[in-house]
């Protein structure tokens, strides 16, 4: 069995605030540690049932978050940026699963730390009219190569984030969201018991498991904090201006489409 697994940080036990998540954060060193081990937990779930192939894709940030050394010996680790395929590098129709360690909300939702890719640039992002996150826009890559998405870790509001995309999917709660940088969060070690329980029972007959897939074609809208960044991604003819804050775009495929949202994020960014 060949399980991907996603880690981001925002939604790991214990960090709630820009210096657990930001490279030069002062307890950023810390937070890698604590989502080094909830990674940890996740491929002992999954090899306690069954995975003989686990590829560990460091998707926060960076992407150079994750501390090699105290990584599992068993799993492989992508990191490093750009990729084109940014938290979802790698995956391909081969793996069995994909689970989400340490994910977190959409942008203009509640929930800890909440935003989507770039929390610097982005106001929302909607396919065909529809406001999606990190969480959707990820599962969706996985449907695309008709991998189902089995589990998901973070807070409580995300795994309800999850379950509206998702109905069955498995989640681990391992904190409270109270507000955007306040949590009531589990013990590290409680956390990393819930993640590894919640992974061995996602990967259960995970062959019977539905992918989550959307039909297109997908019309994208990226809407962004202010004008200026939407100004950079017009440039790109790909890109219609739908409203001051607004670009569109329409495509059949939806790989094409993440790593056009994707583009359209770095242009943005490129903005002083």
């Amino acid at each position: 069995m060949r399980i991907y697994i996603s880690a981001d940080i925002e939604g790991v036990s214990g960090v709630v605030h820009g210096e657990h998540t930001l490279r030069d954060g002062k307890e950023h060193d810390y937070a890698r540690k604590l989502m080094t081990e909830e990674v940890n937990a996740c491929i002992e779930g999954a090899l306690e049932a069954g995975a003989d192939e686990i590829v560990v894709n460091d998707s926060h940030g960076t992407m150079r978050n994750i501390l090699p050394d105290q990584l599992h010996s068993r799993a492989r680790l992508l990191m490093g940026s750009p990729k084109k395929l940014a938290m979802v590098e790698g995956l391909t129709s081969e793996y069995d699963a994909v689970l989400f360690v340490g994910y977190h909300t959409r942008a203009g939702s509640n929930g800890i730390l909440n935003h989507t890719f770039s929390g610097r640039v982005i106001k929302t992002i909607r396919v065909n009219s529809i406001d999606m996150g990190e969480f959707g826009l990820n599962a969706l890559v996985a449907g695309y190569y008709k991998v189902p998405t089995v589990f998901v870790s973070g807070c409580n509001l995300l795994a309800d984030e999850a379950r509206a995309v998702i109905p069955e999917i498995e989640s681990a709660i391992v904190k409270e969201s109270i507000s955007r940088t306040a949590a009531l969060n589990l013990s590290p070690a409680e956390s990393r018991l819930l993640i590894r329980q919640g992974t061995k029972r996602s990967l259960k007959d995970v062959r019977s498991k539905t992918p989550f897939r959307m039909e297109g074609p997908f019309t994208v809208e990226i809407e962004f904090l202010n004008t200026g960044y939407a100004d950079a991604a017009e440039i790109v003819p790909i890109y219609e201006r739908s409203n001051p804050l607004t670009v569109r775009f329409t495509n059949q495929d939806w790989l094409h489409c993440y790593r056009l949202i994707r583009g359209a994020i770095m242009i943005a960014n490129s903005v002083q």
